[in-house]
């Protein structure tokens, strides 16, 4: 498989901790993506991606890979039905850096396969996911659903 990179970058004006904690928090990434992400967070534990509300519909599967707070968590990313396909398994890397007044946060999603509906999902996902949390954060208000 040749594999394929994405890498998004946005300025978030907020510590690295409110930014970390906005990843992890359940209740959190229900307000800028319309979905859960729940896990305990530690190496090797799994973690799911469900849509927020009443239908839990379970979305995204994976395991935690690197848990460092607040600078870095990564984790493998695949639809349930790929789940039992190690090919089909993408990584996900979101760093956070402080700079002055603000904090960059990058998302490095790899081992995209070429023209993969995961990589048209990603492609135009993480750019509204992220414009949404920097919203939520700097103004307390998450995007309307862009997706």
């Amino acid at each position: 498989m040749d594999a394929t990179r994405f890498t998004h970058v946005t300025y978030i004006a907020s510590s690295p901790e409110t930014i970390w904690n906005a990843l992890i928090d359940p209740k959190m990434t229900a307000q800028y993506w319309q979905n859960d992400n729940v896990s305990d967070w530690r190496v090797g534990s799994p973690w799911e991606h469900r849509s927020s509300g009443e239908d839990r519909t379970l979305r995204l599967v994976g395991k935690v890979l690197e848990c460092a707070p607040p600078t870095r968590l990564a984790m493998t990313w695949v639809f349930p039905s790929d789940a039992g396909d190690e090919a089909k398994h993408t990584r996900v890397a979101l760093d956070i850096e402080p700079v002055p007044g603000a904090s960059r946060l990058t998302v490095t999603h790899d081992r995209l396969e070429p023209g993969s509906a995961m990589l048209a999902g990603i492609t135009a996902g993480w750019p509204k996911v992220m414009s949404s949390l920097k919203s939520l954060l700097e103004t307390g208000r998450a995007l309307p659903k862009l997706w």
